[in-house]
């Protein structure tokens, strides 16, 4: 008999676990908003989350003991993380994996209408730059043959020259990719992720050619990044903007 005959996977309950810890919409709300790379705190999640802090923290428990978050204590404040970058790519490409046509992207407010629109147009994605910023600074690496998509996101020779002459350290010594390809679920095309990417992001954010807009992800190029983006890149100032 066909049952006799199959051998049942040994990781299939933990992968069903570690499904139905996404599978909650208050739980995914929190994973994505986490997506900013940035530690937040119980209560700021919720509110988020438009949930109790008590049903909040039932959330949190659940995610921390999955291993999806890491959570730390200061004083009578919880906060919590994405527990690394493996878990970070999770999240990001079940969104992208989301037909546009499954989700209702009306505002319901003028701010929630803004706050879509700055988040679409350049947001983080744990560590990196994602949105039609993310999309045009990985296209302009591409068009100047320092990013190479053709087999797979690589840095050329003439790439890690230009992270060395831009000022832009590459931490080569783990295991994280020098580049990976991580689709952008808004653009639904691949932006520049792993090491390099990492890189990148946190040197536009330290030098500021890029800042964070509100409390979330959305991130908006300032005037210093466009002229700096333009000298390095040759983007047009428009396409940043």
């Amino acid at each position: 008999m066909l049952g006799s005959m199959t051998t049942r996977d040994s990781t299939a309950p933990a992968l069903a676990r570690l499904a139905g810890l996404i599978a909650d919409e208050t739980r995914a709300t929190c994973l994505l908003a986490l997506l900013d790379g940035r530690a937040w705190t119980a209560g700021e999640l919720a509110r988020h989350a438009g949930v109790a802090a008590s049903t909040l923290s039932e959330h949190l428990g659940k995610l921390v003991a999955g291993g999806l978050l890491t959570e730390e204590r200061q004083g009578r404040h919880r906060y919590v993380r994405l527990a690394d970058a493996r878990v970070a790519q999770l999240v990001e490409d079940l969104a992208a994996q989301v037909s546009p046509e499954a989700v209702d992207r009306r505002p319901r407010t003028l701010r929630e209408s803004s706050a879509g629109s700055a988040t679409a147009r350049g947001r983080t994605c744990y560590d990196h730059l994602a949105g039609r910023l993310g999309i045009t600074v990985t296209d302009a690496l591409t068009a100047r043959g320092l990013l190479r998509q053709d087999t797979g996101f690589a840095l050329t020779d003439a790439g890690l020259a230009w992270f060395g002459s831009a000022g832009i350290r590459l931490d080569r010594t783990g295991r994280r990719p020098l580049a990976r390809a991580c689709l952008d679920w808004t653009e639904r095309r691949p932006h520049l992720a792993g090491v390099a990417g990492a890189a990148l992001c946190r040197h536009a954010l330290d030098t500021g050619w890029c800042v964070r807009i509100g409390s979330g992800r959305a991130v908006k190029v300032t005037a210093t990044g466009e002229r700096a983006l333009g000298d390095l890149l040759g983007i047009e100032a428009t396409a940043l903007r």
